[in-house]
């Protein structure tokens, strides 16, 4: 294979007319600029400059091979400048995990902001389950995902992956308008032991959640209806279906329900980001940097959110429950 630094030695070597002002031009020795050119002639096997004492002639062989490889020496110029604005954050595909409601609420900031610092750049969403989301990203096949996790619900992410925290949600309890303790100053579990529940999936960290607490209350949830989409059980909420729990960043306000709290429920969940360990260039730092800043906007601005910045520990579900009916 030819040496695409001897091509462009002998480009200069061609424009110039000698070994000594091509060296010049480039920073080598008048003897190095000859080296390489006498290697591209073994390359091809054809002699590319006649030589004589005080001066260089090209032949056929060199103008040909020189008029043929300018296309390639631009190509390789060009991809060096886009490798290096690569390395600055400004080319390429970011390839982005995030869950549904973080898709809604908290990426059009980010990503807003990140595309205008990297206007050459490209961002590619995939949503997906926590689970699912953190096997990408130990696999490469994603470089940054947006994921949550209860404290009741210890989750271990894989080894070769770091989680940078971004927020913690409060649980809300939503109730239908004209439920019998839509009014009442305070809810204990024990007030929602015969209550039928809209729950998500039995698969899903939300509904372990929901089990835990309900046990610490002595009971176990009675579900109604199961949905992963907050939209449908809000809307299950709101037609009497049941009661829920639902973190602060899936509430939406609607008519005809009606948002409190459990009293002593400290339960959080919280919402990080995730890249392997190994990925830590300057495209990543900024999309950290950038969800970040969007992170900070909707704490300030949202109900039930809170800034995070160190990673909690996981609440072990068997003392938190004792202490909840401590309490």
């Amino acid at each position: 294979m030819l040496n695409p630094v001897h091509l462009r030695t002998l480009s200069v070597v061609l424009r110039t007319g000698s070994f000594a002002d091509a060296a010049r031009e480039i920073g080598y020795t008048g003897s190095a600029v000859s080296q390489q050119v006498a290697a591209l002639e073994r390359a091809v096997q054809a002699p590319l400059v006649e030589r004589d004492a005080q001066s260089i002639r090209p032949t056929e062989a060199a103008k040909f091979l020189a008029a043929r490889a300018n296309d390639i020496i631009n190509a390789l110029g060009a991809l060096e400048d886009d490798m290096k604005g690569f390395s600055k954050g400004d080319y390429g595909l970011l390839r982005l995990g995030s869950f549904s409601t973080a898709s809604q609420r908290l990426l059009p900031s980010g990503l807003a902001s990140y595309l205008r610092k990297h206007p050459n750049s490209s961002v590619e969403l995939e949503e997906s389950s926590p689970a699912g989301l953190a096997a990408m990203i130990r696999d490469s096949t994603l470089d940054v995902a947006v994921v949550y996790h209860y404290d009741l619900v210890p989750q271990k992410w894989p080894s070769n992956v770091v989680a940078t925290p971004l927020l913690a949600e409060d649980l809300v309890l939503l109730l239908p308008e004209a439920h019998r303790l839509a009014g009442a100053d305070s809810i204990t579990l024990q007030d929602l032991s015969e209550e039928a529940w809209v729950s998500t999936k039995e698969d899903s960290s939300g509904d372990a959640c929901l089990r835990h607490l309900c046990a610490s209350g002595g009971f176990m949830p009675r579900i109604a209806v199961r949905s992963n989409n907050y939209d449908a059980i809000r809307g299950m909420v709101r037609s009497g279906l049941g009661i829920a729990l639902v973190p602060a960043l899936d509430h939406v306000s609607t008519d005809k329900t009606i948002a409190t709290s459990i009293s002593g429920c400290t339960a959080r969940r919280y919402v990080s980001t995730l890249r392997q360990k190994s990925q830590a260039g300057i495209s990543i730092t900024s999309i950290l940097n950038c969800l970040g800043r969007s992170a900070d906007k909707l704490a300030c601005s949202a109900p039930g959110l809170v800034r995070q910045t160190k990673q909690p520990d996981a609440l072990a579900p068997v003392e938190y429950l004792a202490g909840l009916r401590a309490s």
